[in-house]
């Protein structure tokens, strides 16, 4: 062998070598890095932030694309040009939310003045239900999650205040409106689905969450829904309130159906029943809160928020839990015990103190700290 091939293969080998050598050092330092939980948790993220943002590019380039949904047709009664039921949607970009200024550098006007919710019994495409809207830009309207026996955090897989009578609760919160709010468990635990945020604090936390899709309140009365498992898990510390149900009724303005991809199973979800939902509209300036007063399927149930207005959209907790009261009255009674509730206040009902000062932290920059 002459010596210009002795020196190149000499060369491979070095190379083969050091890239042999580096490579083992690389895996020992990535093991090392991603055994510690919180540089995971940081990886993920920083994974799904990355993905959102290719499919927030894709969704730009391509204004139509959207998930298949399980579509099996709408409902024949719904008009193909439903009249939505939309209060004040105009953009009003110098109203702080909830009447609020938090650290908003807004041009300054007069306060909103408040008013009682809007509630009232519908009738679309032969389905009747009772909705409440709520107007987010009220300075005496407030949302949070009402537990079973005044708990602090809510029943999970190794904590359980068990559940309480729907009239107990209605008795204690003394709200303008509560309804039933998320799943839970039908065994000794009540475990309720999902993470969980009301008054900018947690009531129910898990880092391993993927299931369902989450409404959520963020500074400024910004709303968002997100599925878990289609999108990434949202951001629960960036909640001032923050409620995961589903399945996921309306995306984008369209009826998007998938709740297997979601994580649901239970036929009582899946088949028909008993349905409760809540949405908001493009303005995003609204909750739509949606009892209706038979039963039915989910595609119904979707036809029917994407016919009121709704542009997001979610399923929640139903069957022999939907439960509705107005004005300390109870409409609807569940045929069972409860152990949670979406309590919601006006200016007729209002907030406890303490609700309304941990809003205005939480637009002070206050946030949910991980338990």
């Amino acid at each position: 062998m002459s010596k210009p091939q002795q020196a190149s293969g000499c060369q491979k080998m070095l190379r083969r070598t050091f890239l042999f050598l580096f490579g083992m050092a690389a895996t020992q330092v990535l093991a090392e890095y991603f055994s510690v939980p919180q540089h995971r948790d940081k990886t993920v993220k920083l994974l799904s932030q990355i993905w959102q943002k290719v499919l927030a590019f894709r969704s730009t380039n391509d204004p139509d694309v959207i998930p298949p949904p399980v579509n099996k047709g709408p409902i024949a009664q719904i008009s193909p040009t439903p009249q939505p039921l939309i209060i004040n949607e105009k953009d009003s970009p110098n109203i702080e939310p909830f009447g609020h200024q938090g650290k908003s550098q807004l041009t300054k006007i007069p306060p909103k003045k408040a008013r009682p919710l809007e509630f009232s019994r519908r009738t679309v495409g032969g389905v009747s239900f009772y909705q409440t809207t709520i107007d987010l830009t009220d300075p005496e309207t407030f949302i949070t999650t009402g537990l079973a026996n005044n708990a602090s955090f809510a029943n999970n897989a190794t904590l359980t205040n068990g559940d309480e009578a729907f009239e107990k609760l209605v008795d204690r919160y003394k709200a303008a409106v509560i309804v039933s709010g998320t799943f839970f468990g039908k065994d000794t635990q009540k475990a309720v689905l999902g993470n969980m945020v009301a008054g900018g604090k947690f009531l129910k936390y898990s880092r391993w969450e993927n299931y369902g899709t989450t409404l959520g309140i963020k500074a400024g009365n910004q709303l968002e829904m997100v599925t878990a498992r289609t999108e990434g898990q949202p951001q629960w510390n960036e909640h001032w309130f923050s409620l995961t149900c589903g399945p996921r009724l309306v995306k984008q303005g369209k009826v998007w159906l998938s709740p297997l991809s979601e994580g649901f199973k239970d036929s009582h979800v899946l088949g028909v029943g008993a349905r409760s939902a809540i949405g908001f509209p493009a303005s995003k300036q609204q909750l739509f809160l949606v009892t209706f007063l038979q039963s039915l399927s989910l595609q119904q149930e979707a036809e029917i928020m994407k016919a009121i207005g709704c542009m997001e959209a979610m399923n929640l907790d139903g069957g022999a839990s939907v439960a509705l009261a107005r004005k300390g009255r109870i409409l609807l009674a569940p045929g069972r015990n409860l152990t949670n509730v979406i309590v919601v206040y006006d200016t007729e009902y209002r907030a406890p103190q303490d609700l309304k000062m941990s809003w205005q932290r939480f637009q002070n920059g206050d946030r949910p700290l991980y338990p």
